[in-house]
């Protein structure tokens, strides 16, 4: 297909003004920055990295469209205790990711994507911390490879305990149709963040990144049925927002802990499912943190 070059310069705009927020976001992050490209058969990670090179890699999995920078308000808090921080653009979505190869196809295409990923770090086990979709990501991931997850926290996750509300689900189709604009993105994190302190600066990064990038589809598959959760050994962290629109809060920490027994679950108030990170970073960067350095045993 030919582009003109009107289509031209308008996608370069476009792809302009999105690198140019998340470069701008990503300066904010306190701790000294390296960015890290790993090449895999579908194209190249970008992987920025903090903390102590000799530190507990922890990998960090965003949600869909929100890229690396969203983990801003944590990384000085996560570097400063120690963990060597891994923060994923995931390929296939808006960031410095660039998937020129085969696309993953598949849940088995995702996690031997990640698998290639950690090997070309170097990485022979770390811990993970996953938003949103990044969370199902990482729950998938430590039922696909136990021995190479330590730790395992999930904020807000979702299709990993319960469903979407149907609602919600209603509120999103827009984002779904073409033509993709920055204005519908804003408007629905305006919606689904209630005025809970959504971070104007990240707010940027996924409108832009929504608006500018082509629309992909995203490896989805199933929930983790019971039988395969509760063989899961993996110490793991559940942090609810009270205030998510995805999902009723108290439903999904119900259904957390009856699939987790062993799990700590913990719903988190005053936030929603997209300010999760950054409205009380405080509180939520020393929960993170006890959890990852805790003792083992």
């Amino acid at each position: 297909m030919s582009t003109t070059p009107t289509t031209a310069s308008a996608t370069d705009s476009a792809e302009s003004a999105f690198f140019a927020a998340y470069d701008a976001a990503l300066a904010r992050w306190p701790a000294p920055t390296e960015a890290l490209d790993v090449r895999t058969k579908h194209g190249t990670t970008r992987v920025n990295a903090c903390g102590p090179r000799d530190g507990r890699p922890l990998v960090l999995l965003h949600g869909g469209g929100a890229t690396s920078a969203a983990w801003s308000a944590n990384v000085g808090a996560l570097a400063a205790a120690g963990h060597r921080v891994l923060a994923v653009d995931l390929i296939g979505d808006p960031g410095r990711s660039v998937l020129d190869g085969p696309p993953l196809g598949s849940v088995a295409g995702l996690l031997a994507w990640l698998d290639a990923v950690l090997d070309g770090l170097g990485v022979r086990s770390a811990d993970f911390c996953g938003h949103s979709y990044g969370g199902w990501i990482a729950l998938e991931y430590a039922l696909h490879a136990p021995k190479r997850v330590g730790r395992l926290a999930l904020l807000d996750p979702t299709q990993c305990f319960a469903g979407f509300r149907p609602g919600y689900l209603l509120r999103v189709l827009p984002l779904l149709l073409l033509p993709r604009t920055a204005a519908r993105a804003r408007s629905y994190l305006d919606w689904e963040s209630r005025g809970s302190g959504l971070d104007a600066d990240l707010s940027e990064v996924y409108a832009l990144g929504h608006a500018g990038f082509p629309a992909s589809r995203p490896v989805t598959g199933p929930r983790p049925t019971p039988a395969r959760l509760h063989g899961l050994a993996t110490p793991t962290l559940v942090l609810v927002a009270e205030l998510s629109r995805p999902h009723d809060a108290s439903r999904m920490a119900d259904a957390a802990r009856a699939a987790l027994p062993a799990a700590t679950v913990t719903v988190l108030p005053g936030v929603s499912h997209h300010t999760l990170p950054t409205a009380r970073p405080a509180e939520l960067n020393r929960r993170l943190t006890e959890f990852l350095t805790a003792p083992n045993g």
